[in-house]
């Protein structure tokens, strides 16, 4: 290897800061051993960049919108540069708006509750429940899972090309899959939607964190994503795109801020003008803090540069699938094939483990933390599992619906800030206990697998 090709590869390697990233935790087996964080998709670590932020605003932290104070003018900037910052980052278009919200679940509620009457929603039923559940007042059509990008994009074709052509259409898909990390043709179906005269909003909560997002570039109408797994925990979610629909429905919230002017009427009621703009549906005293937050890990991830982010990140998803793929009782699930791009997110099955005892194992004796279940996408889960049988361990998961097999997975997922080590750590953990097994004897508690005392 050259000089110069060895230094661009230590460049690829280098994660950016995070906190946790000095936490030891204890063994059941004995000592203590740094903690290798390895759930970014449920929740990232925060990037050392956005805490040194939002530490240096805090003090200068005060009401917005309504208050004439030095510190409430600061505060009101602060959050609607925010709102810019956000745009740019997500290559709005002009005219889209900017709803700050709690989290993409909360940010897909919102366009659930903003959907013309009448609507037609078409969902996957690969999606995360956070896109799955909320068109509960619409007229919904779930598409069965998809084995190629292919095949998503003519499954829904045929699907729009049944529906009714005179009503608004809305269709829901996510751009990174939570469960297996694949990458999803955004672009595609967003063609497709528009030429059937639907819209489409896209759930980039696995994808914003990893790959660059473009509203304008993807041509899709709205995307929503969480602050939490973009390195910014601190309980605020986006919804941006198109106005109309937004404009049109009635506050997500009633209350201060979501109305212009209130007035009595002469039958003694209540008349009420509500804002246009994204303030309508941003009821209540916002989570500044929150967008402050989110806005600095746009900034920060966009100062890193993508380029070498997405390279660092391929770096560690094919260090994670060429360890996995050197344990034959280890599956990685996937639907469009091992060679589809993905994310950092992969799921697994080990032959001869239940999943939650595996992933116990991982956190009680290597200090590693993953994630096992059905991951909130329930029906993805399933579809991929459903003709594999799984051996009942000693330490079972939580009970299945009657009628059900018990299945789970296990999951895991990394970023910008996770190092080498962490994910080498992993694979030689794995390799380990499928050839000696758990050195700790577990049980089960409340439904979650634990080490026995």
């Amino acid at each position: 290897m050259s000089v110069s090709t060895a230094a661009a590869d230590q460049s690829v390697c280098t994660p950016l800061p995070v906190l946790g990233r000095d936490v030891t935790v204890p063994l059941v087996t004995g000592g203590e051993v740094a903690y290798a964080a390895l759930d970014y998709a449920a929740s990232a670590p925060a990037l050392q960049r956005v805490w040194d932020d939002v530490a240096a605003y805090a003090p200068y932290y005060g009401s917005v919108h309504r208050g004439a104070g030095y510190l409430s003018q600061l505060s009101t900037d602060l959050f609607e540069n925010a709102r810019r910052t956000v745009a740019e980052f997500l290559g709005c278009r002009p005219d889209d708006q900017v709803v700050f919200t709690r989290s993409t679940t909360d940010s897909l509620n919102l366009l659930a509750h903003a959907v013309p009457a009448g609507c037609q929603v078409f969902v996957f039923e690969t999606e995360h429940h956070a896109s799955l559940l909320p068109w509960q007042d619409a007229r919904v059509t779930y598409l069965d899972a998809p084995r190629t990008p292919r095949q998503a994009v003519e499954t829904l074709e045929r699907a729009l090309a049944d529906r009714d052509p005179y009503g608004p259409a809305l269709v829901c898909v996510t751009g990174a899959s939570n469960v297996t990390g694949e990458l999803w043709p955004v672009r595609e179906l967003a063609a497709a939607a528009h030429a059937h005269g639907a819209r489409i909003v896209l759930d980039a909560a696995q994808l914003a964190p990893h790959h660059p997002v473009s509203v304008a570039d993807l041509d899709v109408d709205w995307v929503a994503f969480s602050g939490h797994k973009l390195y910014a925990p601190f309980g605020s979610g986006v919804l941006a795109g198109r106005a109309d629909w937004l404009r049109a429905a009635e506050p997500y919230l009633a209350g201060g801020g979501a109305s212009r002017k209130v007035t009595r009427r002469e039958d003694g009621g209540v008349a009420v003008e509500w804002h246009d703009t994204a303030a309508r549906h941003e009821a209540g005293s916002p989570n500044v803090i929150g967008a402050y937050a989110i806005a600095a890990a746009c900034k920060a991830l966009t100062e890193a540069g993508w380029d070498t982010l997405v390279a660092r990140e391929q770096h560690l998803v094919r260090t994670v699938r060429a360890g996995l793929a050197e344990v034959p009782e280890v599956r990685i699930l996937s639907l469009f094939g091992d060679d589809a791009p993905r994310v950092g997110v992969l799921s697994f099955v080990v032959e001869g483990w239940n999943s939650s005892h595996f992933a116990a194992a991982l956190s009680a004796e290597y200090g590693i933390g993953v994630r096992d279940g059905l991951f909130c996408a329930h029906p993805l889960v399933r579809t991929l599992l459903g003709s594999d049988p799984q051996t009942q361990g000693e330490c079972g998961a939580p009970e299945a619906a009657p009628g059900e097999k018990s299945l789970n997975a296990i999951r895991v997922s990394f970023g910008a800030g996770t190092p080498d080590e962490h994910v080498e750590r992993f694979v030689d953990a794995v390799r380990e206990l499928v050839a000696d097994g758990a050195k700790w004897r577990y049980r089960t508690e409340d439904g979650r697998c634990v080490p026995a005392v």
